[in-house]
């Protein structure tokens, strides 16, 4: 039986080369290169085979898990991209299904679902777990109830406004989780998520956005 072919794009080596040889220790998998982000997924493209399968990172230096997945939509629709990531969060997995990736898994994901995973991109050209359908769910059924607000051109939603309050605060980010019910990785994804949509890169940024808005006062 012919292998399938499997490329990896993740900038924590350590975790990338375990990942590497788990694949390339199952039936009819094979790892043909790594990468370290995006721009160096699309060079060492041009020159070997192309994936059947790329295992994508969200959060990458020089370019992220977004911005290439949804090159590979436009360049190589073919390939199907699994997305692995730290975030259980809605507005990631949703925006990275959105960018065109087939699957959303966890990185502390067991290596019998990850085979499953593998399996059902080749099998069935998609995988959502557990996980994802019970986001997409949420997210549908609380599309019309939550309310957004627009704050100098930007779209944020009620829990994302609570999430800049409780950052302007002393709070830490585990602290914040508690506070809002959340898992300490749901945080750092509203965080991400925010650091990109606000165009800055730090809490000191998220702080500096609220006071302009008038989220808190000092």
């Amino acid at each position: 039986m012919l292998k399938i072919n499997v490329a990896l794009a993740d900038d924590h080596i350590l975790l990338r080369n375990g990942l590497a040889s788990l694949i390339n220790s199952l039936d009819n998998y094979n790892v043909i290169f790594e990468a370290n982000h995006g721009k160096d997924f699309i060079e060492k493209l041009k020159d070997r085979i192309i994936p059947d399968i790329v295992l994508m990172d969200i959060n990458m230096p020089e370019m992220d898990g977004y911005e290439t997945t949804n090159w590979l939509k436009q360049n190589h629709p073919e390939v199907k991209v699994l997305a692995l990531s730290m975030y259980d969060n809605e507005p990631s997995i949703i925006k990275m299904l959105k960018c065109g990736a087939k699957g959303y898994v966890l990185k502390d994901i067991e290596p019998a679902e990850f085979k499953t995973a593998l399996d059902s991109l080749v099998n069935k050209g998609f995988y959502y777990s557990d996980l994802v359908t019970g986001k997409l769910i949420h997210a549908v059924n609380n599309s019309d109830s939550t309310e957004r607000n627009t704050l100098n051109g930007v779209s944020l939603s009620d829990r994302e406004i609570e999430f800049l309050k409780y950052a302007c605060s002393e709070m830490t980010y585990k602290e914040i989780a508690e506070k809002m019910f959340l898992s300490p990785r749901t945080i750092d994804g509203y965080r991400d998520e925010l650091f990109e949509k606000l165009q800055v890169k730090s809490r000191v940024g998220l702080v500096m956005y609220s006071i302009k808005n008038r989220l808190v006062h000092i």
